[in-house]
Formats: structure tokens, C-alpha cells, sequence
């Protein structure tokens, strides 16, 4: 999307990224089945359009591999490993791919359980970026579009909310191993 392609970029330059998301695996970390599952729910985009999203959305993950890394953290509610996203195939694909990204030593997976309290985070998904010359971007997501956010009460505002979310997750090696036991389930 038009609106996407500004951080997109910046993306691609970071040196680390951290990314909170309540509902879905998010975009970094798609397999190519589950974000075609994601992007063409409901109809409501013609065929040719998911493809070329999909392909978007798997262009971006160049950044898992790139040398040096970035760092990245990314936080999931517990939901995102139990809610079908296409089918079993599908989700099995998922959180099997899930568990061997987490296993990098420059990645973080980390899950904020099932039974955990209400939280700042669930008010909607975010992403933060650190680029090279120390300056910190983020992205807000909504149903129409995205927003790139560059005003620094805003971003200072969203680090807050970023450690309160975190503070909610389990660490690495406990979500680790809840991601692997979920692979068992869909497997």
C-alpha cells in the first residue's frame, strides 16, 4: 500500500524494532500461506491485490537476514498462537516458522499469556524503530491505514506503552516454549 512503502524503507535501515500485536503473527514474521489467509479474508480484495500484498509483506522479511542484524522484539498475546488463521495446515506452517525465528540469537519472540490482565497494549498494535543516527520512528495500524509517527511526545509516549506491554510478556526461553508446545497442538 502507498501508505506503508515510507516505513517500509525506514524498516529496512533500523537498527532494532520492537512490535507489539494483540490479534495476529505480525507482518515480519508471515509465512506466505498465513498472510494470504490474513490478506484476502472476507473477499474484500481482488485476488491480483492480495498477491501483490503477500509478496510485499514477504519482500519486507529480507530484514530477518540482513548483516549486520537489527535487533527485534517483537510481543504477541498468547490468542495469536490459538486463533485459526486459514486452516490446521496453515497455522501449523505458522508457529512451526514462528519457533525457528525465535530461535535467533538477534530475535525475540515473547507471549503475554492467556490468563494475563487487561493492558495498554490492547488498545491496538504498534512498532518502534530505532535508525542508525539514534532517532526513533513508530508505526500506528488501523483498518484503513497505517500512520508513520515522528512527533517525539508521541514516541515517548508510545515507549512507555512499549515497556508496560513487555513488562506483561513472558521472557524469551518461557515463550519460546510456549510457541513449541503450540506447535504441537497444530501439528
Amino acid at each position: 500500500m502507498p501508505w506503508f512503502r515510507p516505513w517500509a524503507e525506514l524498516e529496512q535501515d533500523a537498527t532494532s524494532i520492537r512490535s507489539y500485536q494483540s490479534l495476529l503473527v505480525p507482518g515480519l514474521l508471515q509465512t506466505e500461506e498465513y498472510a494470504r489467509a490474513v490478506l484476502g479474508t472476507g473477499g474484500l480484495l481482488p485476488p491480483d491485490e492480495v498477491a501483490q500484498l503477500v509478496g510485499g509483506r514477504l519482500e519486507r522479511q529480507v530484514l530477518l537476514d540482513r548483516d549486520p542484524p537489527a535487533q527485534l522484539v517483537f510481543v504477541i498475546d498468547e490468542a495469536v498462537l490459538h486463533r485459526v488463521v486459514g486452516d490446521r495446515v496453515t497455522m501449523a506452517g505458522q508457529v512451526a516458522h514462528l519457533a525457528a525465528v525465535a530461535g535467533r540469537e538477534h530475535v525475540q519472540v515473547r507471549v503475554i499469556p492467556l490468563g494475563g490482565p487487561w493492558h495498554t497494549g490492547l488498545a491496538g498494535p504498534f512498532m518502534l524503530a530505532r535508525l542508525p543516527d539514534g532517532s526513533e520512528l513508530a508505526y500506528l495500524d488501523n483498518q484503513l491505514r497505517g500512520e508513520m509517527v515522528t512527533e517525539s511526545a508521541d514516541i515517548a509516549s508510545l515507549g512507555r506503552r512499549w515497556e508496560s506491554v513487555a513488562g506483561e510478556a513472558l521472557p524469551a526461553r518461557r515463550s519460546n516454549e510456549l510457541i513449541r508446545e503450540a506447535v504441537e497442538r497444530w501439528t
